[in-house]
């Protein structure tokens, strides 16, 4: 450990970078004092995983390819935060006989790894990864332990859980291990919905109780119930990220926000609707990471999978895809956008709202405070000279009379 080889040299002669690049990223660090592997990425002079390589032989360190799943010792992640985690790219590993085994970005940088250290008390064996590497094991391992919606909902105090909601938004849903339990349940209960693949979260207020929904594939399951003094709380907290009016309780109110979690974007549709025992309200969840289906995705029989391609291809004629909440509505219409979409077709859309960009295709966003109508916005499609017209909603006779 002591006779290190500089990096430079280690490029050189193990991983063949030309003379003429180590001296012109030299040249740079004398200007700039940044870290020589730094400039290298900077420069394209090489890529992370062959600097991560590096480093792990300049160290005489580990060199991780990949980290596994199932890799982090249990207990580990409560204690070293996020924020920490990824503001420094280090992962915990596995803690035994009063050592912790930590993948880092950087060994050169000494100082997290002792705060590490005192944070955990052990003394930290570190092993080389690259950032990469090392942010998807932090999304994925904090994901996995965002918080059980049951667990934060018991350090709810309903007498003040309506003042602890209205609070600043967190960066990433992951990240709220220090905020409020009404902030951090309503996180929880984003996030597992993600994690279950459910279309939609339902909040429901009766009289003696409160009930939480998912959706998935189609059907309504109930996943928790949580103390009734938590309602007014969860109601506010979602409608400060929708940017709604938290003191109009008496009528119904639509918004939606994005949230980060583990570095995904995600959107989610909001609608509000008193009741006899306070206001319900229904989440709406868009992944934009998940992507469109192909039609071989989409769970058509295969023996329909032809007689619905030649449909949606004819040149003429209307196609109506009906159905319940949650069916597959939305991504039938839009897995077949994508398959006929291509540069000899004029594409447009109006919808309310817009749930997945697709490249090539003008999408319309429905707003009646304009009196943008799914009516109106159609009338002036048809003079844009469409090839394909999609409408999101015939929420009226107009409209469905324009259509046909």
């Amino acid at each position: 450990m002591q006779n290190w080889r500089r990096i430079g040299e280690i490029l050189q002669q193990d991983f063949t970078v030309p003379q003429e690049r180590i001296a012109a990223a030299l040249a740079e660090q004398e200007l700039s004092g940044e870290r020589l592997g730094q400039i290298f990425i900077k420069m394209k002079a090489l890529d992370s995983t062959t600097l991560a390589k590096a480093l792990a032989a300049q160290f005489e360190l580990p060199y991780l390819e990949t980290i596994p799943e199932e890799t982090v010792a249990e207990g580990l992640l409560e204690i070293i935060p996020i924020g920490f985690a990824k503001e420094y790219r280090m992962y915990p590993l596995a803690k035994q006989n009063g050592s912790l085994q930590v993948a880092v970005a950087d060994p050169l940088d000494t100082r997290p790894l002792n705060d590490l250290s005192t944070l955990t008390g052990a003394r930290v064996e570190p092993c080389v990864a690259t950032p990469e590497e090392i942010l998807r094991a932090i999304n994925r391992g904090y994901e996995k332990q965002a918080g059980s919606t049951g667990a934060v909902i018991e350090e709810i105090d309903g007498g003040n859980a309506n003042e602890l909601a209205i609070s600043l938004e967190p960066r990433d849903l992951l990240d709220s291990s220090d905020e409020a339990p009404i902030i951090r349940f309503v996180n929880s209960l984003i996030t597992q919905g993600f994690k279950e693949r459910a279309s939609d979260i339902h909040i429901e207020p009766f009289e003696r109780e409160l009930i939480v929904r998912y959706r998935v594939d189609g059907i309504l399951h109930e996943v928790l119930r949580p103390t009734f003094k938590a309602h007014a709380g969860i109601v506010s907290r979602i409608k400060i990220m929708a940017q709604l009016d938290i003191a109009e309780k008496r009528l119904p109110q639509d918004g939606r926000f994005r949230v980060r979690m583990g570095g995904r974007d995600m959107d989610i549709r909001v609608s509000t609707l008193p009741t006899a025992f306070g206001e319900r309200v229904v989440l709406r969840l868009l992944d934009k990471a998940a992507g469109i289906l192909t039609l071989e995705e989409i769970g058509l029989e295969s023996d329909l999978l032809q007689p619905f391609e030649a449909m949606i291809s004819k040149n003429h004629g209307i196609f109506l895809v009906t159905g319940p909440t949650g069916s597959g509505k939305t991504t039938t219409l839009y897995t077949a956008l994508t398959r006929l979409n291509n540069r000899e077709k004029n594409i447009i859309t109006v919808e309310d709202p817009i749930e997945y960009q697709l490249p090539g295709v003008g999408q319309i966003q429905v707003n009646p405070k304009i009196n943008l109508t799914f009516a109106n916005g159609l009338r002036s499609i048809l003079r844009q000279d469409p090839d394909i017209i999609m409408v999101g909603e015939i929420r009226d006779r107009e409209t469905a009379e324009i259509a046909v």
